[in-house]
């Protein structure tokens, strides 16, 4: 494919995977802007490969597609910026607990007792989600 050649909707959402009613959707939504041509068919170009990439991984990170929406066609920085950095902390914080995750299932892979829970190895590295005290109400 020449890289300033036009797409059906058909090639754009097999290139990636995708239903062609998703590429609608997200063209209702004001996501993507494909040209149209004789009898209103669909055109997707290069940038709009891109912009498709950009949909998916954010989706990936977590967002939403209204925030998706507002990020890519604001022309505010600040605003842009504040989506950004709400996203960034969430996203943080998941990779946080799947990192925890992993390593206690590291720890649990190295554990040769028969009963994991009464481990010491096992009970060091879950000490931290065992509540202390009885939550009051």
């Amino acid at each position: 494919m020449k890289s300033n050649a036009m797409m059906s909707i058909g090639e754009i959402a097999e290139r990636f995977g995708l239903a062609t009613h998703v590429l609608r959707h997200w063209e209702t939504m004001g996501l993507l802007a494909p040209v149209r041509v004789g009898g209103e068919r669909r055109r997707y170009g290069p940038d709009d490969l891109y912009r498709v990439a950009v949909i998916l991984r954010a989706k990936e990170a977590g967002f939403s597609l209204d925030d998706i929406h507002e990020m890519m066609n604001t022309s505010d920085p600040r605003k842009r910026h504040a989506i950004l950095v709400r996203h960034r902390t969430e996203l943080a914080r998941r990779i946080a607990e799947a990192q925890a995750s992993l390593e206690l299932i590291d720890c649990a892979l190295e554990c040769d007792h028969e009963d994991l829970p009464a481990c010491p190895h096992f009970q060091a590295a879950m000490a931290e989600r065992v509540p202390l005290e009885a939550p009051t109400h």
